[in-house]
């Protein structure tokens, strides 16, 4: 049955003759990428799946990420390259060698014409590099250098030599004028001559059913069979002839790929028929094919005169590419009666059988929709609907932006139709097509699903999604419910879908769908598992299999019956030309799709299953801190650097397609991060034993073998030995600092508490020396109080004594006056009562009174005169009687006067201290001290 498809597949593509515009899936590489000279003279690529270019200024090798330029010592135009076995063998000016890598995995070459020096012709280029009988065989024009990996040996020719030929276990070797040789044992045996074959550029020659096919720039094909030359019949002869033929190569299923001067690359059958033209019309960068090579997985890698191509020859899917600009942006796509219809921004195209595209004239302007109807085609446009009848149109319908258009279910020759302008009524009544908006609403109605013959389900752009009920016989509209708050994830761009009779919804956050019974919508987990919560429908309604389309650009052919049953493409080259939110796939026939790209689209077979693996990452290079690593040549083993160095581990997988690297650390996280380009840098890593894992990974998610790499990162010399050694030195002399300053702080204490001790002796010394001072002082005061006691009652004695002295006196004073007649001598009486009053008042004994009371009450005297300064002596006296607390009685003989005088004497002396009525004069003067 596949073969069935395959073949059904290529007739459709023949049918249009598709080498007009068709072509397989190219990838171009222009200088701003790989970043060399423009002319790419020579491909190769190894067995590793690196590829070499032969360029201007160097040696390009490609890992499948990115490019690197490799120049010669001499710095001159590479012309010729050839891989072998882990060898890169270039020629250029004057000058062949071969590059291979060091110990430290970088490319590095050595010279082989520099053994034979002498014998290399000026000017001379090498142009061929070829592999033959374990020899290296290098092409000039002028001569042939064979290198048995220990010598080389030039041969030379007598004619210009234009090309080399493997065929069989042959070397063929022809020249320009004298015909083909052959070489053998170092030497070159004539093998066949032609008159046609002079002054003729022949470029290959293969074995095709037991005969030679040669192969020329400018003459054609010619068959070589029992020494006659026949032309070829190949319907390519006329196109090599015409842009001239520069390349050529066959493939094992005898299909051929010439590669021309003028018009890029043609690709035929076995039998010659031009299965596909690629050239800067359909996609090629340039049109002239300087150097080209198959390799292993039928990719044809070309080197141009500006830019690198490479073209996947196994892929069953195709191209139709504009590169003119006229088609514009392709937006539907659909056969009716053996035409293609292409809708585009710019109008409506078609192919014809021929392979020639064509505008329907009429169609201007943005075209949204193709349907056929009743084998009628429609076609949806910006200005409005029209019917489309091979390259004429006629407008039925003048409500501008037919979005989409579907049947009314249970209804025959009704349909509806989602405008900018709402929903239009498509009705087919006696081969006429009558037009009405079902009115009520205005919404944009790109995504329009029915739910029965009567429910309609539109999306609208910003504001969610809403159910339309429609009346009985479809003249109006009955009701209008929005949706949008009634469990609708996002009312931004929601998209509507009739799944199994479930209506499903595709919003921002993932799947949802209706519920009627809650009349609402709700998540629907199960779509989100099966077709992912970042993937919407690109594929029409009710399409087995479903076609789906995810946010890394992967498209999905999806069956809902058998989960199991997928098939992926993942083109890095179609991603950059989606058509964003507006992708389409379009189904032709029962295995053949179109997908709309920018200027183009791609036929995709469904039944051709592409054969995706991911090879295990190879570690190209390591460098820490820019300084390259020894590496073994079987495995990597554990690399050391310092905790302040970091690593550059260079990777490649140039096996794998449309891939990416990705690095774990298990022992920081489980998780696989993705690394930029081919580069993995690490640093400012912790110190300690790693490993760190590596793998290949594309956009369809699948994964290589796992690849390790152990790091031991030492710790920062703080934390290595050095560091343990000074931090045992660091905690020695801590103890010891502190244990100086514990002894000396001992010391400081001990010393403050002696000083404290010696303090608190000498204050308790001094404490105890005030408290006996104390005492002394209050015994002295004792004593002085007894001997002021005492003294006052020797003072209060003689006070008595003169007292009763004068008392006697003046009783003997008194006898006397009373006996005053009985004196005989009256001088007598009068000398001795002058005693007597002298003995009552001597002064002496008043000064010997007035000492002992000033000892007696300290200095009374001089503050009662400080206080009181007009007192006079007899007012002393009376207050220091006073003072002593005598009374008037006992005042009056010290005074010698009366009771009466002492009272009066009294009341005189509180006037002149001022006291008051209710002050006591004796009060007073005790308190004087």
């Amino acid at each position: 049955m596949k073969k069935v498809f395959i073949f059904l597949f290529f007739a459709f593509i023949l049918q249009i003759d598709c080498y007009g515009q068709f072509s397989p899936n190219i990838n171009n590489y222009s200088i701003a990428e790989y970043l060399a000279g423009n002319q790419n003279w020579d491909v190769c690529r190894s067995d590793n799946g690196k590829v070499y270019v032969a360029n201007n200024i160097g040696l390009l090798e490609y890992d499948g990420i990115g490019w690197e330029l490799f120049q010669l010592p001499n710095q001159t135009t590479v012309r010729s390259v050839l891989t072998y076995d882990d060898l890169i063998f270039t020629g250029s000016f004057e000058e062949f060698g071969y590059w291979k890598k060091n110990e430290y995995r970088e490319l590095v070459y050595t010279s082989l014409s520099d053994l034979i020096k002498s014998e290399i012709a000026a000017n001379e280029e090498i142009w061929q590099i070829l592999s033959y009988k374990d020899k290296i065989i290098f092409r000039s024009f002028a001569s042939i250098y064979v290198y048995d990996f220990k010598t080389v040996n030039r041969i030379h020719s007598n004619s210009a030599v234009i090309s080399l030929s493997l065929v069989d276990d042959d070397l063929l070797v022809s020249t320009l004028n004298h015909g083909i040789y052959k070489l053998e044992n170092k030497s070159l045996v004539h093998f066949f001559s032609s008159e046609i074959l002079q002054d003729t550029n022949i470029i290959s020659i293969v074995k095709k059913e037991n005969q030679y096919v040669i192969m020329t720039s400018l003459k054609g094909s010619y068959y070589l069979n029992s020494g006659k030359l026949i032309p070829t019949k190949y319907a390519f002869n006329d196109k090599i002839k015409q842009h001239q033929l520069n390349r050529f190569t066959q493939l094992n299923n005898g299909d051929m790929v010439l590669g021309t001067i003028k018009d890029g690359i043609y690709i035929a059958d076995s039998k010659g028929a031009v299965k596909f033209h690629i050239s800067k019309e359909n996609g090629l960068l340039n049109n002239t094919v300087l150097g080209q090579f198959l390799d292993n997985d039928h990719k044809l890698w070309l080197g141009l005169d500006n830019g690198i191509a490479t073209i996947d020859l196994k892929n069953t899917n195709y191209f139709f590419n504009d590169i003119s600009g006229k088609l514009g942006a392709v937006y539907d796509i659909v056969k009716h009666k053996g035409l293609l219809y292409i809708g585009t921004n710019t109008g409506l195209f078609y192919l014809d059988k021929s392979g020639k595209l064509h505008f329907v004239n009429g169609s201007q302007g943005q075209v949204w929709d193709l349907k056929i109807i009743d084998n009628y085609l429609f076609c949806g446009h910006n200005e409005g609907t029209f019917i489309v009848n091979k390259n004429e149109i006629k407008q039925i319908s003048d409500f501008n932006g037919g979005w989409t258009i579907h049947k009314v279910p249970e209804h025959e020759n009704l349909y509806i139709q989602g405008t900018y302008a709402g929903l239009i009524k498509f009705q087919l009544r006696n081969g006429k097509w009558e037009v009405k908006h079902m009115g009520k609403t205005t919404i944009p109605s790109r995504f329009l699903v029915f739910e029965n013959s009567h429910t309609a389900w539109v999306a609208h752009a910003y504001k969610g999604v809403y159910k339309v009920d429609f009346s009985k016989y479809f003249d109006s509209i009955i009701n209008i419910t929005n949706y949008g708050k009634k469990g609708l994830d996002s009312e931004y761009n929601p998209r509507v879908y009739n799944l199994k009779n479930d209506i499903v919804f595709k919003t921002n956050y993932g799947w949802q769908r209706y519920e009627p019974i809650l009349d609402s919508i709700v998540a629907f987990k199960l779509l989100d598992e099966k077709f992912g919560k970042n993937t919407y429908i690109i594929s029409e309604e009710s399409t087995s299999p479903i076609v789906l389309k995810d946010k890394t650009g992967v498209i999905r052919f999806k069956y809902i019956n058998d989960s199991n049953e997928e098939r992926k493409i993942n083109n890095s080259f179609i991603k950059n030309r989606y058509i964003v939110d507006y992708e389409h796939v379009s189904k032709i026939n029962d295995s053949l799709y179109a997908l709309n790209l920018n200027n183009g689209f791609i036929l995709i077979n469904n039944t051709s299953k592409d054969s995706v693996m991911v090879f295990k990452p190879t570690i190209e290079s390591v460098r820490i801190n820019g300084k390259a690593v020894l590496l073994s040549e079987k495995n990597i083993e554990t690399i050391e650097l310092k905790h302040d160095e970091s690593i550059d581990i260079e990777l490649s997988s140039s096996r794998s397609e449309n891939h990416f690297f990705e690095y774990s650390i298990p022992s920081l996280s489980k998780e696989w991060f993705k690394i930029e380009k081919s580069n993995l840098r690490l640093s400012n890593i912790n110190y300690g034993l790693y490993d760190i894992l590596l793998r290949t990974k594309d956009d369809l998610n699948n994964t290589s073998e796992e690849c390790l790499i152990k790091l031991d990162i030492s710790p920062p010399w703080y934390k290595g030995f050095p560091g343990i050694v000074l931090y045992s030195l660091l905690i020695v002399g801590l103890i010891g600092v502190f244990y100086y300053l514990h002894q000396r702080k001992i010391r400081k204490e001990q010393h403050l508490m002696k000083v404290k001790h010696q303090k608190e002796q000498e204050e308790l010394l001094r404490e105890k020396t005030l408290e006996n001072e104390k005492h002394i002082v209050i015994l002295k005061n004792e004593s002085l109080q007894n001997e002021i006691t005492i003294k006052s009652k020797q003072l209060a004695n003689n006070a008595m004594a003169l007292v009763k002295k004068n008392e006697v006196l003046q009783d003997i004073k008194n006898e006397l006056a009373v006996n005053k007649d009985k004196f005989q001598d009256h001088y007598s009486y009068k000398r001795l009562i002058k005693k007597l009053n002298n003995s009552i008042e001597h002064k002496d004994e008043w000064e010997i009174f007035e000492e002992n009371f000033n000892q007696v009450h300290d200095e009374f005297f001089a503050k009662l005169k400080e206080q009181h300064a007009m007192l006079t002596p007899k007012d002393l006296k009376v207050c220091a009687y006073i003072k002593m607390n005598l009374t008037n009685k006992e005042i009056a003989p010290l005074m010698n006067i009366s009771v009466r005088g002492v009272e009066t004497h009294r009341y005189r002396l509180k006037k002149k201290l001022s006291l008051e009525n209710d002050i006591s004069l004796t009060d007073y003067l005790l308190n004087i001290k």
